[in-house]
């Protein structure tokens, strides 16, 4: 079985990740701080809260550094905000990210109806370990008022038209992020739920 980890910022509900992950097989614990040894599969920051407090409860609580705690080895998957603290800074807050993809994280523009909220389908732009199986123009579910602008393209591996394109899928080495939420998207967030936990496995 895949032991996992959720890191929760005190921020509210991660009941349904929790229990997703669970139904595909996974074993959960919820952590709030890496004080104790790495002995996880991969670790999941889930989408509830906001930039700083967040960044600060991962910085500032434990005596290991994130990336000290997952190295290069252990797979990490962001989801939403999980996703945006990847970068190096974000409009919503004044703290530093965790810089694992060079870019920022800026607010939708108020031309359009912010957050972001609901169903939208994917333009699956390349082959990414967490997007296996999924057809382009699959539809997920979205909750955002926040969107990557990653330095390079490189890293993303899908987007989503909401008038303008919207980084949805990114991967860098161990690191993936998903905008949306896979654990409210259906079976298509299953079959990315899946893949994750495959990546966990090797």
């Amino acid at each position: 079985m895949v032991k996992l980890a959720i890191f929760d910022y005190g921020a509210g509900n991660i009941f349904s990740l929790k229990n997703s992950f669970e139904k595909a097989g996974a074993e959960i614990d919820v952590i709030t701080n890496f004080n104790k040894p790495n002995d996880y599969s991969g670790l999941l920051l889930p989408g509830v809260g906001n930039f700083d407090p967040a960044i600060k409860s991962i910085t500032e609580e434990s005596k290991t550094g994130f990336l000290d705690f997952v190295k290069d080895t252990t797979p990490v998957l962001g989801i939403c905000l999980g996703m945006e603290m990847f970068f190096e800074k974000s409009e919503e807050g004044k703290e530093e990210g965790l810089g694992v993809i060079d870019g920022e994280v800026i607010v939708l523009p108020p031309s359009l109806k912010v957050p972001h909220m609901g169903w939208n389908d994917l333009e699956i732009k390349k082959t990414g370990k967490i997007l296996d199986g999924v057809e382009d123009g699959s539809w997920v579910y979205f909750v955002h008022s926040y969107r990557a602008k990653p330095d390079s393209d490189d890293v993303v591996t899908a987007e989503s038209d909401y008038g303008i394109k919207v980084p949805a899928v990114v991967e860098k080495n161990n690191f993936f992020g998903t905008q949306f939420h896979p654990e409210k998207s259906g079976n298509v967030g299953k079959i990315m739920i899946d893949n994750f936990l495959n990546v966990c496995k090797k």
